[in-house]
């Protein structure tokens, strides 16, 4: 599969999931015309997109999400979501319930729970459904901690896409208000990077995985942070960058 982060933070976030000619959407978090310029831009055509699939109907999840009905892609969400999310043509819902595997052409998507503070957040793992050819990806974005559910959903991937949102020193030093800094270090709040690395820790496996780190918070956190941590914890279990696992921060 290829992996193509669109766009990824607090501004808004989008990732496309390509396998063969067809393409799926995790978010659309920025505005329309700036997914359709993107994925041009990445060799995407906007009419190509099969289905979008919402984390959680936070603005930097949903922003462009009139996209699907210029193109008449179906949107997955928990049920839950669609209590914030409006615009979408009603014929393009799609409500995720408990449990359920989700197909659509060319992939497989098992939605999971996540914490964070909304109805009903989600993360994903896509698979591709040729079995010649199966690869996984793992996508995990807002959620405050990480639970063995979670783990076991994501274990086995090929590429890990998780968040790495903050480091907590810097988050008390900032100047937002103490209920903003108590909501971000939360348990349905944001990973700090020790978080994330941890969490890794128990994922990688030193098979070539690729891991992307996003959702770096722009005023607390830095990306040599974000990657050092995670590169320190996976030192501790015996893999080192470039040679079991490869790291780039969004």
């Amino acid at each position: 599969m290829k992996v193509d982060i669109l766009a990824s933070g607090s501004s808004g976030n989008c990732i496309a999931i390509t396998s063969g000619e067809k393409t799926i959407l995790i978010d659309a978090g920025i505005a329309k015309t700036k997914i359709e310029k993107r994925l041009l831009e990445v060799g995407i055509m906007p009419n190509n997109i099969e289905a979008i699939f919402i984390t959680h109907a936070h603005g930097d999840h949903i922003k462009g999400l009139t996209l699907a009905n210029k193109y008449n892609i179906p949107v997955y969400a928990g049920e839950g979501e669609w209590k914030s999310i409006i615009g979408v043509e009603d014929e393009l819902v799609r409500e995720i319930g408990i449990g359920g595997i989700f197909g659509c052409p060319g992939f497989i998507i098992i939605p999971f729970d996540v914490h964070h503070d909304s109805h009903s957040p989600k993360g994903y793992v896509i698979r591709t459904n040729d079995e010649l050819k199966a690869s996984q990806v793992s996508i995990c974005l807002d959620t405050g901690h990480v639970d063995s559910t979670m783990l076991n959903t994501m274990k086995n991937s090929d590429v890990y896409i998780i968040e790495s949102n903050h480091e907590p020193r810097m988050v008390e030093a900032s100047n937002y208000p103490n209920s903003v800094k108590a909501r971000i270090v939360s348990h349905i709040g944001h990973l700090s990077n020790q978080q994330t690395a941890e969490a890794l820790t128990k994922l990688v496996r030193g098979n070539g995985e690729k891991i992307y780190l996003v959702h770096l918070s722009s005023h607390n956190n830095m990306a040599a942070l974000a990657k050092m941590t995670t590169k320190r914890e996976l030192l501790k279990t015996g893999y080192v960058e470039g040679e079991h696992y490869e790291l780039e921060v969004v």
